[in-house]
């Protein structure tokens, strides 16, 4: 019995396009995002200096910083103690960032978005100066993942960068600047464009 060729061709073709479908929606945000600037924090030297990647955490990685924001619609509630409840695991968290006039200029890093609010439905009609980033809450920490955690180093880039990420988190906060650029779609999803290290600029 001879098997007709689209019963072979078919599911192989829906199985090319899910390949596919991934790179093309990061070319995508890369082209149509909108840059923003995030600010970087301290992480584990383990985990920071692995071979060829870097594990990165953001200020609005943190829990804390979230809780700190006036405007969390209802997903940090207060407790009559005081005290704010935790955000479930895998929680949908849109940070909402605001520009700081971040553009570069003669050489010097530009400044990081500073976050506004934080809401668990899709914001619609943000300023101009504004953005929506979409997070996660992590399934096994006080951190919200935005699939900006791990910047793949070229190899002939990997030591320099690591000697001077490595010097840069031993300085104190307002003395280190170790920022990545990322461009954000509509919908809060983004892709890691570049990092600036010091007055140092590298492109992912």
């Amino acid at each position: 019995m001879t098997v007709p060729l689209w019963r072979f061709f078919l599911p192989l073709s829906f199985q090319v396009l899910l390949i596919l479908a991934v790179p093309a929606q990061a070319i995508y945000i890369h082209l149509a995002g909108i840059t923003v600037i995030l600010q970087t924090v301290p992480v584990d030297p383990y985990d920071l200096l692995r071979g060829y990647s870097q594990t990165l955490r953001y200020n609005i990685s943190n829990i804390d910083t979230l809780k700190e924001l006036s405007n969390r619609d209802g997903l940090l509630q207060e407790q009559e103690d005081d005290s704010l409840t935790a955000i479930p695991p895998k929680t949908t968290i849109y940070v909402i960032l605001e520009s700081r006039n971040s553009s570069a200029s003669e050489g010097k890093p530009p400044l990081a978005w500073t976050p506004v609010a934080i809401s668990s439905k899709l914001p619609t009609n943000l300023p101009d100066n504004q953005v929506v980033l979409r997070g996660e809450k992590s399934r096994y920490s006080q951190w919200v993942d935005y699939g900006l955690e791990t910047y793949y180093i070229p190899e002939d880039q990997r030591e320099g960068i690591n000697r001077e990420i490595a010097q840069l988190q031993q300085q104190p906060e307002g003395e280190r600047t170790f920022l990545v650029e990322v461009k954000v779609d509509r919908r809060g999803n983004a892709v890691p464009v570049s990092l600036w290290l010091g007055d140092r600029y590298y492109r992912f």
